[in-house]
């Protein structure tokens, strides 16, 4: 195998600026929001300094992969960078942990919209084995949709990412309509955890679940119009618009809901409208939350299709996961995303929905800090070898971002502890084989073809 990237595939770029802003916001403000205040109330106000944290590190990780795209605009995506910075075999496992996470991404989406769904129809919350098959064929939904092609993804992307936004602003308009009416409620439950490093570093470690995705524009690149331009702007536009919105919306329910009901939550958001307007408006939020999970559902299943079909053209998938149907769709690619999902999500539906939720986010997270420490890395590598331009005052804030994404990868590598770091091991030592027979085959493929030449 090379170590030089592929060059981007030929057929049509479908996904402009707003197709891929929608990617990286649909993506990054999913169910994981929604989820995040139970997940986060045990640790207090520690949690508002975490969600600081977490938020700071991913503006410059989203810095480096928009200066990335704009340097290698064929590049394959973030593949092609860690290709180019560290060779084949490093680029194989760090996205192989990276397409893991994906798809265990998509399990937890699947197991948070049924929890919200649950509010509206009580018997999913009931009957033990409903919640699982409706979870399995929201799974299997999206995949049959993006069997109908990136342009069929994208447009559902835009008209959900719209919708998502609507309960966003109207917890805004909630908490801003309560601080001006009634002030003290925001002092009657503030959290009495005390402060520590260690809370803050549990809680930044968990919130990064839900930041995960500002990635998103890059992983298509192949299908983007303009990906020089577009890639960088759709990124950079994408996770300052959601951090904007994740540090308004974090807070309400944390001072709103009490922290013992905050905590066993499995709809707090539902919960906070029905707490302060009464009967009505908790199942409304809820509607629109499931609307923003089934979002991010499309988002990820588009994403594990993509990247399987990367891995297929750089020769570290079987070619027929890369061969695309009539709508230019990788179906076995996608058809594989849905299995594996749907794997991961019964095996741990036997937990409670809040518990199996925390357990796969921290998992997808440990997964997914590979992939942003070794693109990070990747910058400084390139440019000690003169892959990246002599230093300017652009380059030199770019450099700066590297290094600043690179500490916060380590931060968070600490902090993900060390069941969650096994689990991401587990995963990685997984790829092993996969790659050892597919470079076998390919080699094998090579010497068939010099010997018939």
């Amino acid at each position: 195998m090379t170590n030089k990237p592929c060059p981007a595939p030929t057929e049509s770029r479908a996904l402009g600026f707003w197709m891929c802003t929608a990617l990286v916001v649909g993506n990054t403000i999913g169910i994981g929001v929604y989820m995040m205040p139970a997940a986060l109330a045990p640790y207090g106000l520690n949690a508002v300094t975490g969600w600081l944290v977490t938020l700071t590190g991913f503006v410059f990780l989203a810095w480096v992969f928009a200066g990335l795209a704009r340097i290698f605009p064929q590049d394959d995506g973030p593949y092609a960078y860690t290709l180019r910075a560290f060779g084949p075999s490093t680029a194989f496992m760090v996205l192989w942990c990276y397409w893991v996470s994906v798809w265990v991404t998509t399990a937890t989406i699947a197991i948070g919209v049924v929890g919200y769904l649950s509010k509206l129809v009580p018997a999913l919350s009931g009957n033990p084995w409903l919640a699982p098959i409706t979870a399995l064929s929201l799974v299997w939904l999206f995949v049959l949709l993006n069997l109908r092609g990136v342009r069929a993804a994208g447009s559902t992307q835009v008209v959900t990412t719209a919708l998502k936004l609507l309960p966003m602003a109207a917890v805004i308009v909630l908490g801003t309509w309560e601080f001006i009416t009634e002030p003290s409620v925001y002092a009657q439950n503030v959290p009495t955890t005390p402060a520590s490093l260690d809370a803050v570093m549990s809680a930044s470690v968990i919130a990064i679940f839900a930041m995960l995705g500002i990635e998103s524009a890059t992983i298509p690149a192949g299908k983007v119009q303009d990906p020089e331009r577009t890639i960088p702007r759709a990124t950079i536009v994408g996770t300052i618009l959601t951090a904007l919105i994740y540090i308004a919306v974090s807070v309400v329910p944390m001072l709103l809901i009490p922290q013992t009901e905050l905590t066993v939550s499995n709809a707090p958001f539902a919960d906070l409208f029905t707490r302060s307007l009464g009967g009505g408006y908790g199942e409304l939020l809820a509607v629109f939350v499931i609307v923003s999970g089934l979002g991010a559902l499309n988002g990820w299943t588009l994403m594990a299709g993509e990247l399987a079909q990367t891995f297929s053209r750089h020769g570290t998938f079987p070619r027929v996961l890369g061969r695309e149907n009539a709508y230019g769709a990788p179906a076995l690619a996608f058809v594989l995303a849905g299995v594996t999902a749907s794997v991961m999500l019964l095996m741990n539906y036997s937990k409670s929905m809040a518990k199996s939720f925390e357990f796969l986010s921290i998992v997808v997270t440990a997964a997914n800090m590979p992939l942003y420490l070794c693109c990070s890395l990747a910058v400084l590598v390139l440019w000690r070898r003169g892959q990246i331009a002599a230093p300017g005052k652009r380059e030199t804030l770019f450099f700066l971002a590297a290094v600043l994404s690179t500490a916060f990868c380590i931060w968070v590598f600490f902090g993900v502890g060390m069941t969650s770091l096994m689990w991401a091991l587990a995963l990685a030592v997984m790829g092993v084989p996969v790659y050892l027979w597919m470079r076998r085959s390919r080699r094998r493929e090579q010497t068939a073809l010099r010997d018939g030449a």
